[in-house]
Order: structure tokens, then sequence, then C-alpha cells
């Protein structure tokens, strides 16, 4: 008797798809190179796991007791596979450039991260969380964290 299973749902990844999502990065992309960081924006280097060459994005990093952390609430995108194949990158806010090391957390991990990020970012990126809050209870986030990368950040020795 031949066994079924349900497909693998694809890696969830939402797309900059309007003008507007990207004049956003790219001005805070701009904003942040020359050393304005809004509400703890860096620009985030990581080398491109299939050609080697540079790749930068505005990231948001966030601080939980102690730890540093980035969350991805677009999903799967190229930074997060790049910076899972390279383990490393660099974090830049105007001239400060600081080498980091990078570690996905586990699923498992994830909820009281992707929480806080809610609490301060949520104004900005809840759209990408849909429906999710701050105020969401655990299990209504742990149903989704999956889809959300996070990663510990630490200097890179």
């Amino acid at each position: 008797m031949p066994t079924t299973s349900a497909p693998t749902p694809a890696p969830r990844y939402l797309p900059p798809t309007s003008w507007a999502d990207r004049a956003l990065m790219a001005t805070v992309s701009w904003l942040t190179r020359h050393g304005i960081s809004l509400l703890g924006s860096r620009v985030l280097t990581v080398r491109g796991r299939r050609t080697g060459a540079e790749r930068s994005v505005p990231v948001n990093l966030l601080e939980v007791d102690g730890e540093r952390y980035l969350v991805a609430p677009r999903g799967n995108t190229q930074w997060v596979r790049n910076l899972r194949a390279a383990g490393e990158a660099q974090l830049r806010v105007g001239r400060r450039v600081e080498q980091v090391t990078a570690v996905e957390l586990p699923v498992s991990d994830r909820v009281p991260v992707i929480r806080v990020y809610l609490k301060r970012w949520g104004w900005e990126v809840g759209q990408f969380f849909d429906g999710l809050s701050a105020r969401s209870d655990d299990t209504a986030i742990a149903a989704v964290a999956d889809g959300f990368p996070v990663f510990r950040l630490a200097p890179r020795a």
C-alpha cells in the first residue's frame, strides 16, 4: 500500500514588492551608512553563498537580556540564506563596522525574541506578521515561528 505525505510547504518569503518598500529600505540604508541609526538600524553585509560577492541590506538590531539578535520579518530572504551559509557578517553604522558571527536559533527558542521584536518594531514590520502583535499569546507566535528566522550575534574574535 503506497503511503502519501503532505507536501512540504515552501519556506516563507515576502519580497519587497512596492516602490514604497524599496524606497524605505534605500532611505534607511543611506541614513545608516551615513551614521544615523533609526531605532537600532544597521546595514548588514554578508558574503553571497553563490557568488561570494558582498551583499548589504538594512536590518533592525535587537538586544534582549544582553544578547543581540537579528529577526527576519520577511522570512527566508536572501540575506538569511547567505548568513546561514557564511555564519559571519558585518554590521555598519556610519564608519563603525563590527564583525559578528551568527547562529540561528532553533524554532523552539524564537518566541521570546519575536515578542520583543514586535514590541519594538511592530509598527514598522507588523504587516509581515499576519496579524500577530506583541500581545499575541506564546502559542500563536510559536505556531508561526518557523517562518521567522532569528540569529543570535556575537563579536567575531
